[in-house]
């Protein structure tokens, strides 16, 4: 689709986000959408073990009952922050804290 001179037209996608940024709720959605994909993006055996999840100033607060997967996803922390950083932007998370 071209655009001609005068034309406003843009992408739903596009338009959803400039609306979150006037509205400035654009964070809250990204952390709403990076919660919700934890199951996604760790499989189903991290989620099933995994008691909480919550972000807060950009660091991804994880509360596991697992002491073994504790300690290897904190072995794997910069691949699971490289993963949502990829799917949400690197502005959103910046750093995991496995509890």
């Amino acid at each position: 689709m071209a655009k001609t001179p005068g034309d406003n037209t843009q992408h739903i996608g596009q338009a959803i986000q400039e609306l979150l940024k006037s509205y400035h709720i654009k964070s809250k959605f990204d952390e709403a959408n990076l919660v919700s994909s934890w199951e996604e993006m760790v499989g189903k055996p991290v989620a099933k073990r995994t008691k909480k999840v919550f972000l807060k100033n950009k660091v991804l607060f994880v509360e596991l009952d697992s002491p073994s997967m504790k300690h290897d996803l904190n072995l794997h922390k910069i691949q699971i922050i490289e993963l949502f950083q990829k799917k949400f932007g690197i502005e959103v998370i910046k750093e995991i804290v496995i509890m």
